[in-house]
């Protein structure tokens, strides 16, 4: 023991020497790396140590309930949603985890910025089966893997590098808005942007005084796109949820291209935007031999106003927007709503089981043999928002949109339509042509700095144009458990709830 302790003791000693020689060596000390606001471009950003590039981390937390529309933020339009049966969900939940990352950096070109946005969100899922087609009579497992238990889904919305007034990536479309289909309800809170993501190659020139354009190709992808329908492939069961034909979109041949003029100044905002966009199918059979129709080019137009400053109080606004489109019909309605809708109800026609109304979106119609006629649409949406004070603020908004199909789109689908579900008006009382109308009010509160409490109340309606008292013969739709009966053909309603809390950061 005492031999261990002399060893122990007598190495000690000896690096303590070492330790006083190396001392009187001269060492020059590391620089100490301190992180360091960066001011040039707002609250929030700090230099990246050891650069010269700012950059800001920022995000969210939200948990959302909506009640009425089988979905988030959707109504109940189409699939299990539309039946409005034992199928659907009385309400839905949704919770989601939400990551910025923002750099720029100052250059002799101007700033270079590269902008990064993923979540990871997890969604109510349905149950799968359906009467008797389950086992048992249900599963235990969700429709959606991501609806799954310690599941979830990953979303990218925004992936973008900007440089000497280019973007390229992943950004909001040049064609829309600063609020884009939200004119007042705030869906992902104010100052989100119009959530219109796509990707593009698009330059922006800055002419001073608020005065910018705009010219941009962007990627044809579904929140731009409806749908071909090769008319000759419709079918029963897809004419019962609105599809009037077989969607025969084929390769992309071109990008869609965007030209947009916008004034921004204390007083409000215009914007004018206009958009060209290919409409590309396929074959008319199911290999090449058969032929196909030529390309056709559709386009969209769209005038924007924004009045800020107004009378009722400060930060109050009035949005408004109107767009008309012939072969691009995207453009017109909401990016995330179903372009084939197919609602059931009561009835009172005798004979009748349930009544439905059924409507579809599309960019162009074509049989075998014939060319793309391309379908026309116009609408607008307004908003107004209000600040009561501080802490609460409500808004009032609507939209309208219409579908309009030309003489000989209507006889393709009303051949087809008449056809296989036994229009009991026939041709005369076929008419393919619907509006889509919604209203609504959000009011919400923030009790403390980046924490919001929200509720959205909205009524939306189906306005579908067959002859009142219109009768068809649906197939069984086992999927939604339809019976295979006589339906009356009528307009159809719903109202949803959206409940809302999110924490910024």
């Amino acid at each position: 023991m005492k031999l261990t302790k002399g060893i122990f003791l007598g190495s000690a000693t000896m690096l303590a020497s070492a330790g006083v020689q190396a001392a009187d060596v001269p060492v020059k000390a590391k620089a100490v790396e301190y992180v360091k606001v960066c001011s040039l471009y707002g609250a929030g950003f700090y230099y990246i140590p050891g650069t010269d590039t700012c950059i800001k981390l920022g995000g969210y937390m939200r948990a959302q309930v909506e009640l009425g529309g089988n979905s988030i933020g959707v109504a109940a339009d189409t699939g299990v949603a539309g039946a409005q049966n034992r199928l659907a969900n009385y309400y839905t939940s949704r919770t989601r985890g939400d990551l910025k990352i923002d750099t720029r950096t100052a250059t002799e070109y101007g700033v270079v910025r590269t902008y990064f946005e993923a979540w990871n969100t997890w969604t109510t899922g349905g149950y799968t089966g359906a009467g008797t087609t389950a086992t048992n009579g249900s599963t235990a497992y969700t429709t959606s893997a991501g609806s799954q238990v310690a599941g979830g889904a990953l979303g990218i919305p925004y992936a973008f590098i900007q440089f000497a007034g280019f973007t390229l990536g992943k950004a909001n479309s040049q064609f829309s808005t600063p609020w884009g289909e939200y004119p007042a309800n705030f869906h992902e809170l104010p100052g989100s942007g119009p959530w219109d993501p796509v990707n593009q190659f698009s330059y922006t020139a800055d002419f001073g005084q608020g005065i910018s354009a705009s010219f941009s190709a962007q990627d044809q992808v579904q929140n731009f796109t409806s749908n071909i329908w090769n008319v000759s492939a419709a079918t029963a069961a897809g004419l019962a949820t609105g599809a009037y034909g077989a969607n025969d979109i084929g390769g992309t041949r071109a990008p869609d291209l965007v030209a947009m003029l916008r004034v921004d100044q204390a007083w409000g905002l215009f914007q004018a935007s206009v958009a060209a966009h290919d409409n590309h199918a396929a074959y008319y059979g199911a290999s090449e031999v058969t032929g196909y129709p030529s390309d056709k080019w559709g386009w969209a137009g769209q005038l924007a106003l924004s009045i800020k400053n107004i009378p009722t109080g400060p930060g109050d606004s009035i949005n408004l927007t109107g767009v008309y489109t012939n072969g691009a019909s995207r453009y017109s309605f909401n990016d995330y709503m179903s372009t084939t809708f197919a609602r059931y109800g009561g009835t009172s026609v005798p004979g009748a089981y349930q009544s439905v109304g059924l409507g579809g979106i599309s960019d162009s119609v074509f049989v075998a043999g014939a060319g793309q006629e391309l379908t026309r649409t116009y609408g607008f949406n307004a908003g107004y928002n209000h600040n009561w004070d501080a802490h609460w603020v409500s808004t009032i908004f609507g939209g309208f949109g219409a579908v309009r199909y030309n003489g000989t789109a209507k006889g393709y689908i009303c051949g087809a339509f008449v056809a296989n579900l036994a229009l009991s008006s026939g041709l005369a009382g076929c008419n393919p042509d619907f509006n889509y109308a919604v209203v609504g009010t959000q009011t919400s509160w923030t009790p403390v700095k980046n924490l919001t409490f929200g509720v959205e109340l909205t009524y939306n309606i189906l306005d579908q144009k067959y002859a009142s008292g219109s009768t068809v013969t649906l197939p069984l739709q086992s999927g939604i458990a339809k019976p295979g009966a006589v339906y009356e053909l009528k307009d159809q309603s719903n109202v949803t709830m959206l409940l809302h809390v999110q924490r910024n950061w």
